[in-house]
């Protein structure tokens, strides 16, 4: 090798040396693929300018399994038209249950409900002791002279009238004791049914005793005379009023009573 060749050699070897990197770099560029561009939407032609007409874009629709459900109407308040215990006059005040008041009525409608129970079961013995009486009075002959009942009519009399006594007194308990409610005052037929009482209470007291003085003195042998003659009379009245209060709120019978 010529002195000029090597010269030219130590010249451009640096050269060389420095512009190899550059080089491989160059081809390991090449080596790769071009990245792919994306066109954008104004280089995409449009269906009208294919000359396509244009079809507007559709909602998804549900599939098989699926089923679209329509979104609810919001709820309308309702309107109440009704008018309300105050519109009618009535304060809230009076409107509200008194638990005292409720309790107290309670009571009486129990005691007057024991009270006609124990009147209508009073009546049983009463009509029999009635009915008896004629087996436990004296009897005239046709000589003048009187006959004696037998004690067998005297006692079934008796035990009947203190078997009336003793219900009717349990009677009058009930309804006397029962509780008041202020301001009611009774009408009709129950003001009759307690009127009534005023003849019948008495005429239960008076009977029996009456009847008591009626057989002393026919157990003298003596005419029965004086007020205790007045007893069959004072019976009677009782039996009557007292049959009268009863009907007087019980009627009829057999279906106010016996349906309770």
């Amino acid at each position: 090798m010529t002195l000029a060749r090597r010269l030219v050699l130590l010249t451009l070897a640096p050269l060389v040396c420095a512009a190899s990197p550059v080089w491989a770099q160059t081809a390991v560029d090449a080596a790769k693929p071009a990245p792919t561009q994306v066109a954008s939407s104004s280089d995409v032609p449009s269906l009208a300018d294919l000359g396509l007409p244009s079809v507007a874009p559709q909602k998804a629709q549900a599939t098989d399994g699926q089923k679209q459900t329509p979104a609810a109407a919001p709820a309308q308040p309702q309107k109440d038209n009704g008018l309300s215990l105050g519109d009618l006059g009535f304060s809230a005040s009076q409107t509200q249950t008194n638990p005292r008041e409720q309790a107290l009525l309670e009571k009486r409608t129990h005691m007057l409900k024991v009270h006609q129970t124990l009147g209508l079961i009073t009546a049983v013995p009463l009509y029999a002791t009635v009915l008896v009486s004629g087996g436990a009075k004296q009897k005239k002959g046709p000589n003048g002279t009187f006959t004696e009942p037998s004690s067998a009519n005297v006692d079934l009399h008796a035990a009947l009238g203190s078997l009336t006594a003793g219900l009717y007194g349990a009677t009058a308990y009930y309804a006397i004791f029962a509780p008041r409610i202020p301001g009611v005052k009774p009408k009709g037929a129950i003001k009759l049914h307690r009127d009534l009482a005023y003849i019948h209470f008495p005429g239960m007291i008076l009977t029996p005793i009456l009847g008591s003085m009626a057989l002393s003195q026919e157990s003298k042998g003596e005419k029965v005379h004086g007020i205790a003659s007045a007893h069959a009379a004072v019976a009677a009245t009782t039996v009557v009023a007292y049959t009268a209060a009863i009907v007087a709120v019980s009627w009829p019978i057999h279906w106010k009573f016996w349906q309770h």
